[in-house]
């Protein structure tokens, strides 16, 4: 299954019920990302200064990279 087919569902997945809450790591000058957690431990990421720009959103093994990457200071 290629990469689009597999991210399909979560991008049909209606995003106006989650809960968004800010990244732990946003510092106080208000430039934060949020985050909401999606079925199958997937996520979906927004600018909270620009909250109708459509999210990022990332399966689960791709949200577990991109954090280890973060929190590693490789991004």
């Amino acid at each position: 299954m290629n990469d689009d087919a597999r991210k399909a569902p979560l991008y049909a997945f209606d995003l106006s019920a989650v809960n968004w809450h800010k990244a732990s790591a946003s510092a106080g000058e208000n430039n934060c990302v949020e985050v909401a957690e999606l079925p199958g431990g997937a996520r979906a990421v927004r600018d909270s200064k620009n909250p109708a720009r459509e999210p990022l959103r990332f399966t689960a093994s791709e949200w577990t990279a991109f954090r280890a990457g973060v929190l590693a200071g490789e991004l």
